[in-house]
């Protein structure tokens, strides 16, 4: 066994945010979900599986990952692709909901555990795309702004800032951020072209 492959179903078998949680445990059985791979050079870190997801068992089946998957230019078949794509949330199981029936942020326990683990054992990862605030807060340090709109909308400096991988900054491809993406023209204009040549780049 590898160690990328012993380290996969080492995150599998995570129980961390039941058996040693910080605040309450996850109310349900956790069912972590990540695709990590020893080809790809293309890695996207969100922020936490939905309640799809969780069902599913398989990353952004969902209305969030057509639009990424529009965002970044590439059709379903290469976005499941373990050689072409890897996916590291920063919370790898569905967190539960809130009292409005929104997803709680990912849960505190699990990018200090394994984020650093994940991104050593893929040395190959050119390109990461850091979707929302919690990933971009944890894998930026100095490089994230005060709000996800000011970190976003500074991506170039970002971009040429990193390597080794370098990072890509984005908000959550939510239809909740509509009204965001209307605000910020320059985020279609300008980011997602340069965004999808970064991508094709980097399969």
């Amino acid at each position: 066994m590898s160690g990328l492959t012993e380290l996969h179903e080492t995150i599998r078998n995570c129980r961390h945010c039941v058996e040693d949680p910080v605040g309450k445990p996850l109310p349900h059985e956790p069912r972590p979900v990540c695709v990590l791979s020893d080809k790809a050079r293309l890695m996207i870190i969100g922020q936490a599986p939905g309640t799809r997801v969780h069902a599913s068992g398989k990353p952004f089946t969902d209305p969030s990952g057509d639009r990424l998957r529009e965002w970044m230019g590439v059709d379903e078949e290469t976005f499941y692709n373990p050689d072409k794509l890897a996916i590291a949330p920063m919370g790898f199981c569905f967190p539960g909901l809130d009292k409005k029936g929104g997803d709680l942020p990912p849960r505190k326990e699990c990018a200090p555990k394994w984020q650093q683990k994940v991104l050593e054992a893929m040395p190959q990862v050119r390109l990461v795309l850091l979707i929302g605030i919690y990933a971009q807060k944890f894998h930026l340090g100095k490089l994230a702004r005060r709000t996800l709109t000011e970190t976003v909308s500074d991506w170039r400096e970002v971009l040429d800032s990193t390597c080794d991988p370098r990072f890509f900054p984005l908000p959550h491809p939510s239809w909740r951020n509509n009204a965001w993406i209307a605000r910020n023209e320059w985020f279609s204009r300008d980011l997602l072209p340069e965004l999808r040549n970064q991508v094709l780049a980097n399969l």
